[in-house]
């Protein structure tokens, strides 16, 4: 596809060789989160090998935007099937539980508008064996451009908040952590950190080696099964797709800097560990396993979260992110800074059509009982 001096080109990405020096160029003139890097990506195509075709736009000789697509087929309600197209994901659930955050294409600083409206029109126009295109997790604000630029239904299949610690602005403010956050906030913080401190010194710790650092990513999965459960779209440590991803992303950045694990430990004794991807000095929180303890003023995601966002701001950290989620934690220790979403953009088909009536009928149902059980209570 051609206008002008700007090009569009698509080939499988198993045939391009040149792929992660191409990749890694445009990323050093681009402004992209973890995601969006040859770290997360590269290693993406490494350990799952999708079948996936590498978009390239170009405005002459010079490359201004990338991404991946992977066409795969759902099957929803035993009877729907839809052809689907994605971006930065298979598709598949198990490989998708790594669950990638802040999507979208990888553009040119300056060019993201026109990256996306040109990659957008090339999938409309010259790939038309798919139903929906779904991309996520991305920020609202860009799903609702992607449906304007496209002309196609939007149908939100996801959405969360997201909360952040800006360290840039906590070090020119000359203030600590603690005095940004509520008084109550601070006062379980220190409530725990002092209760801490009778049972031993309280402090952080980081492996000195990469088989360190898979023993404590390791530590963390029973604890974060006991948390969130085994079932799909819960805990990830019951999926061996999403450990290996994770245990191999480790050994190949934890050498570099690419991944950083914390242990917060009381004397001899670990309360809480934390797994974070760090790129471009921002750091990425990912998940983390806590002790569950019987006294509940202890809290040791909220004392090891606050020593590790004093720690990353004293090193020079620029920005600590929880990203996508709506856990109270998160809203009490951060500052709400977007929304992220994952989209359907839908082709008019009358299959979907009728997929969209009968979920709006579905929730209108809802809604007229619940206003029922309102009036009882």
């Amino acid at each position: 596809m051609t206008a002008g001096s700007l090009t569009i080109t698509r080939e499988p990405a198993r045939a391009c060789a040149q792929l992660r020096d191409e990749w890694l160029e445009l990323e050093s003139r681009s402004d992209p989160t973890v995601f969006l890097s040859w770290q997360w990506l590269g290693h993406w195509l490494h350990v799952y090998e999708p079948r996936a075709s590498v978009l390239r736009i170009r405005d002459g000789d010079r490359l201004i935007g990338l991404g991946l697509l992977v066409e795969s087929t759902e099957r929803r309600h035993g009877l729907l099937k839809s052809r689907c197209l994605r971006l930065h994901q298979t598709g598949h659930r198990l490989l998708d539980q790594i669950w990638i955050e802040y999507n979208g294409f990888l553009a040119e600083c300056g060019r993201e508008t026109e990256v996306v409206q040109l990659g957008l029109q090339y999938l409309c126009s010259r790939m038309r064996d798919w139903d929906e295109f779904i991309v996520g997790a991305i920020d609202a604000d860009e799903a609702d451009q992607y449906a304007r630029i496209t002309g196609l239904h939007k149908h939100v299949r996801w959405e969360a908040p997201c909360f952040g610690v800006d360290l840039n602005a906590l070090r020119r403010s000359g203030d600590s952590y603690l005095a940004k956050l509520s008084r109550n906030t601070r006062y379980q913080i220190n409530r725990c950190h002092r209760l801490y401190k009778a049972r031993g010194e309280v402090r952080l710790e980081r492996p000195d080696s990469i088989e360190e650092a898979l023993a404590l990513f390791d530590r963390i999965g029973p604890r974060h099964i006991e948390r969130w459960g085994t079932g799909l779209d819960q805990s990830g440590f019951a999926n061996p797709d999403f450990v290996r991803f994770h245990r191999e992303l480790i050994r190949e950045e934890w050498p570099d800097g690419g991944v950083d694990l914390v242990s917060l430990k009381v004397g001899d004794q670990e309360v809480a560990s934390f797994y974070n991807l760090i790129y471009k000095k921002v750091v990425y929180f990912y998940l983390g396993g806590l002790e569950v303890e019987d006294d509940n003023r202890l809290k040791p995601g909220l004392l090891g979260h606050s020593l590790c966002i004093e720690d990353y701001r004293h090193h020079g950290f620029r920005y600590y992110d929880f990203m996508g989620g709506a856990e109270r934690y998160k809203e009490n220790l951060g500052a709400f800074h977007r929304q992220l979403v994952q989209v359907s953009l839908q082709r008019p088909r009358f299959k979907l059509k009728l997929e969209h009536a009968m979920r709006m009928a579905r929730l209108h149902w809802r809604g007229e009982r619940g206003e029922q059980y309102g009036r009882q209570g």
